[in-house]
């Protein structure tokens, strides 16, 4: 991919977003970050997401959409709900909050707009999507394509991680130079807990046996 001018990426601070936010630093000249607020139960991730933008001198954009929250119930926002630590046979897990990833991309198509970018990148992936809807490439392509004829707009959106699962998107950010910060500093953990986080939650056994067997393959390889 050739540099590009600009990009707007959709930042949490976690393991995926991050790795993008290096991604879109190696191929635009000029990259911005925007965070949003949910009601989420992990929201050190914004204060995390905060702090690297700042390290990496991003400019950086908080979005309150936490009437979300009030209208999706689910196990990220909501203290009385226990979260699924696997996923149901024949549903969604309860982490699955419904049309998240749409109003991300939809309210920061419309700050970029403001900002005259017309790149957005999100770290979305339906190689390990656990399940949900809008993880998938024909709902990002669907959304790309609704936002342009809503605002006539150019927009491009990029999903860098897509097609990868975890170990390949650990071996993005071992590419980029940054696997020790997404490690030691990123929190994807839903139990509030950065780095390797509790362990136990969807996110954290995702992202565990992501390394694992990037580590194995990485071994593999030097041998």
């Amino acid at each position: 991919m050739k540099r590009q001018k600009s990009a707007l990426v959709c930042f949490s601070g976690g393991q995926d977003s991050t790795t993008c936010l290096f991604w879109a630093k190696k191929y635009f000249d000029e990259v911005e970050a925007v965070c949003f607020t949910y009601g989420q139960k992990h929201a050190l991730e914004v204060d995390i997401a905060r702090q690297i933008a700042k390290e990496t001198s991003v400019p950086f954009q908080i979005l309150d959409v936490s009437l979300l929250s009030q209208l999706a119930p689910n196990a990220l926002t909501d203290q009385s709900i226990h979260m699924d630590e696997e996923k149901p046979a024949d549903n969604y897990p309860n982490t699955f909050v419904p049309g998240r990833n749409m109003i991300f991309l939809t309210f920061a198509a419309i700050h970029a707009r403001s900002r005259g970018i017309s790149h957005l990148v999100t770290g979305v992936s339906e190689a390990d999507y656990s399940g949900y809807p809008d993880c998938r490439d024909t709902f990002i392509r669907s959304l790309n394509v609704t936002l342009n004829l809503a605002m006539d707009e150019p927009f491009v959106i990029h999903t860098p991680l897509m097609d990868k699962d975890k170990s390949e998107v650990w071996a993005l950010g071992d590419e980029l130079g940054v696997l020790d910060l997404i490690r030691n500093r990123t929190l994807t953990c839903y139990n509030n807990i950065p780095a390797d986080g509790c362990g136990h939650c969807p996110a954290c056994k995702l992202r565990r046996e992501g390394l694992e067997k990037y580590e194995l393959k990485k071994q593999s390889v030097n041998k």
